[in-house]
């Protein structure tokens, strides 16, 4: 039993293990985290469960939940690698920098969607197929702009850490305004004060369509990483 408990854990991720076999079973892994991004896009990362997400696929399909996946943790990262899927959009004409930014805010955009997937990205290593694609793509479009070597590490970094760094931070107000129990508007109402910013800062800071919002923020702090790199060597 150790064995095999081992075994489903081997390197500690899914990834490193091969897909299971198909079966007759009534559903795949697909299904499976599709279910699963329903239920965390809903109603937040504690509540997911693999119990609720076999309540969720039915009796008939409980066998074959743990048949193609075998815990919670593979689960979530199946499930992160599934919103990265999501950033990679058609590559947009333009120069490199447009190139970039458009990447850049496809994958802001979907960790805004799915604001539990951030929350993850510090415990489950990126080592799926569409966060690989993801950078690789990123890594093509500066290599093409003519950065290298240890300047292209840099610039690669620089993007990709600033689109997490932020989704993270927009994360943590979500997960907090959620904790409270209240509307977005109402919590501000209630802490703006406390915090010392007052209700009306606070709600624009935290509204996506505000021009002070979240999102107007990261298009700013893009803009500066995207003026400021430059295909040369590192002093």
């Amino acid at each position: 039993m150790a064995r095999e408990a081992d075994e489903k854990t081997a390197l500690g991720s899914v990834w490193l293990r091969a897909e299971p076999a198909p079966t007759r079973a009534p559903l795949d892994r697909k299904d499976i985290v599709l279910t699963a991004l329903k239920i965390l896009d809903r109603d937040g990362l504690q509540q997911l469960s693999m119990r609720r997400l076999a309540a969720e696929l039915g009796a008939a399909a409980t066998s074959a939940l743990y048949w193609r996946v075998a815990t919670k943790n593979d689960l979530l990262e199946l499930a992160v690698d599934e919103v990265f899927g999501e950033a990679l959009v058609p590559a947009e004409d333009g120069d490199w920098r447009d190139q970039l930014g458009t990447l850049a805010r496809a994958a802001y955009g979907a960790f805004a969607q799915h604001p539990w997937a951030p929350q993850l990205l510090a415990s489950h290593a990126g080592l799926g197929p569409n966060y690989q694609a993801y950078a690789e793509r990123m890594v093509g479009i500066l290599a093409s702009a003519g950065f290298k070597g240890v300047h292209l590490d840099a610039a690669v970094s620089a993007v990709f850490h600033y689109v997490v760094g932020a989704a993270v931070t927009d994360a943590a107000w979500i997960a907090t305004v959620r904790r409270s129990g209240l509307a977005e508007s109402a919590w501000a109402e209630a802490a703006g004060d406390q915090l010392g910013v007052g209700a009306g800062a606070l709600t624009s800071y935290l509204s996506r369509e505000d021009a002070a919002g979240p999102e107007a923020r990261f298009a700013a702090g893009l803009r500066v990483i995207l003026v400021g790199l430059r295909p040369r060597r590192l002093s």
